[in-house]
């Protein structure tokens, strides 16, 4: 496996010179930011020792794979928001440039989406019809043209072993006084199997709704959707769940149903949001997870938030519109 050297600021301002000069940058108004005689400004996006996106300027964001694997996600990427922006009514990054940082490890130059993040402001009830305009444009982009790019196809999870799973994370949690599990033991195991997927329901999957990847404006708009490179065809209630770690379990469900989803994907939706923030934070108390317990707290109460649609407890043989 190719090694990547570890990126710096002189080096990632040196080839994002290159990288502008060869895309037309200077043609699209420059680096829209300070440049020294070396180069654009940049800074990382992120903090870490080893930083894999940078800022470039104003206007743009250079990505560095770290290895081959993830080099062919990035091309991959490339080629997919093409195919699903003509289906959604928000922005996703533009490529201006393409190359190699290191020997076999592409580097992408995206145009950066203007606003914020999800962190930094509310999704309010337009931002929602955003997201449900998002949820139903993802269900018309054509799911063999997406796996014709490399898209992988995903069988849905089961819920009932994730129940299971959850539950035994809730107990650790309850020891830590942090959840308590009779909240849990809502989801039954007749409840999780009618909460099944159903079979052909299978769309395009962002698969990473984070706040992080939701670029909203101060008004609460949803302006932009990044993050590309995990999408898979598979299971749309893993993108509700996502959005309701992400914006919370109401607005989810409210941006789905408005997107035309019924009731069995919304709660199959809720349900993998909660015992996935459940399970995510008994590893991060653990010292297992990848990420700050702080975050994890907030997607777990984000995710537990109480939605009208939990008053129904049967489904039936249909799946009507809430």
């Amino acid at each position: 496996m190719t090694q990547a050297p570890t990126p710096t600021a002189d080096t990632v301002r040196r080839l994002a010179r290159s990288l502008l000069k060869d895309g037309g940058g200077a043609r699209g108004g420059g680096n829209g930011g300070a440049e020294s005689a070396a180069g654009p400004d940049v800074r990382p996006v992120a903090g870490g020792a080893e930083p894999a996106a940078w800022w470039v300027g104003t206007r743009h964001v250079l990505r560095l794979a770290p290895d081959r694997e993830a080099s062919v996600r990035h091309r991959r990427e490339l080629r997919l928001r093409e195919l699903v922006r003509p289906h959604v009514p928000v922005a996703l990054p533009s490529s201006v440039a393409h190359g190699e940082w290191a020997p076999g490890l592409l580097c992408t130059l995206d145009t950066r989406v203007p606003g914020g993040t999800g962190e930094e402001h509310t999704v309010s009830a337009v931002g929602e019809a955003d997201l449900a305009g998002l949820l139903t444009g993802l269900r018309e982009v054509p799911a063999r043209q997406a796996e014709a790019l490399g898209v992988p196809r995903v069988s849905p999870r089961s819920l009932e072993a994730l129940r299971r799973a959850a539950g035994r994370a809730a107990e650790r949690l309850a020891e830590a006084d942090e959840f308590d599990p009779a909240r849990l033991r809502q989801l039954t195991p007749p409840a999780a199997a009618q909460l099944a997927a159903q079979p052909g329901s299978s769309v395009l999957v962002h698969h990473a709704l984070t706040r992080g990847h939701l670029v909203v404006s101060a008004d609460g708009r949803v302006r932009g959707v990044l993050g590309w490179g995990a999408a898979v065809v598979g299971d749309p209630a893993e993108d509700i769940a996502g959005l309701a770690r992400a914006v919370g379990s109401p607005a989810a469900v409210r941006a789905a149903t408005l997107a035309g989803y019924g009731a069995r994907p919304c709660l199959r939706g809720l349900w993998l949001a909660r015992c996935d923030s459940v399970l995510a934070l008994a590893e991060g108390l653990a010292g297992r997870g990848p990420d700050p317990l702080r975050p994890l707290r907030i997607r777990l109460r984000r995710a537990w938030e109480p939605i009208l649609l939990e008053r129904v407890t049967d489904l039936g043989d249909g799946d009507d519109a809430l």
